[in-house]
């Protein structure tokens, strides 16, 4: 089950699942709206029934100065990042501790970022919410591992995807640009294996913290 704004994007992704001999549900989904997530969720449960497996990946990265006050683009990050996180769990996280319960594994896979702990100029607000979301991670396996439900936050280096168009600093933009050719990042498929791995392995085995770098990034 696909979960992202673009419905347009997602039904591509989906026909390409499926042309490739897999299935997948595309559902378009707000998740700064806790109605359009409760609703998603519902749209997933009546196709797939109930679900065993979360990926929270959703986010957006709006780096600038703090000096210069842009207290939209930081609500949009805290918004998104942390809130709709937030939703996501709160929508699914039955669903997890069912599965569970059941004797089954159960997983809640939140992506964070290497900028939770390691501070970049000009992206505080975005590091301080990818912070949140790695001290949630550890936080919930306290209340979701005694029920057999495990937890793992995943904090990727630098990694191709559409972040890196949310900027709209020319300089930024540029010194990102200048990363890329010199890191050679991470691809989405690369992020995806390392979910796929840990999420297959025994249910009393939870690896708990995974932090991916290119080879390059110290």
């Amino acid at each position: 089950a696909l979960l992202a704004r673009r419905a347009d994007r997602l039904t591509e992704l989906a026909q390409k699942i499926a042309a490739d001999g897999g299935q997948a549900l595309a559902v378009a989904a707000d998740l700064t709206d806790p109605a359009s997530v409760d609703a998603a969720a519902e749209q997933v449960r009546a196709a797939y029934g109930r679900v065993d497996l979360i990926v929270n990946a959703a986010g957006v990265m709006l780096p600038n100065p703090v000096t210069d006050g842009r207290a939209d683009e930081w609500q949009r990050m805290l918004d998104t990042n942390v809130s709709g996180a937030l939703r996501v769990i709160r929508a699914f996280v039955p669903d997890l501790i069912a599965a569970a319960e059941a004797g089954g594994t159960a997983d809640l896979v939140n992506i964070s970022s290497i900028g939770a702990h390691v501070p970049f100029p000009n992206y505080a607000v975005y590091g301080a919410t990818k912070a949140a979301l790695t001290y949630l991670s550890q936080s919930l396996r306290t209340e979701l591992g005694p029920r057999d439900v495990r937890v793992t936050n995943v904090e990727p280096g630098l990694t191709e995807s559409e972040l890196a168009s949310h900027v709209d600093n020319a300089e930024l933009s540029g010194q990102l640009d200048g990363m890329f050719d010199a890191l050679i990042g991470l691809g989405a498929d690369d992020v995806a294996d390392l979910i796929a791995y840990t999420t297959s392995r025994p249910r009393h085995v939870n690896l708990r913290q995974a932090i991916v770098l290119p080879t390059r990034q110290a």
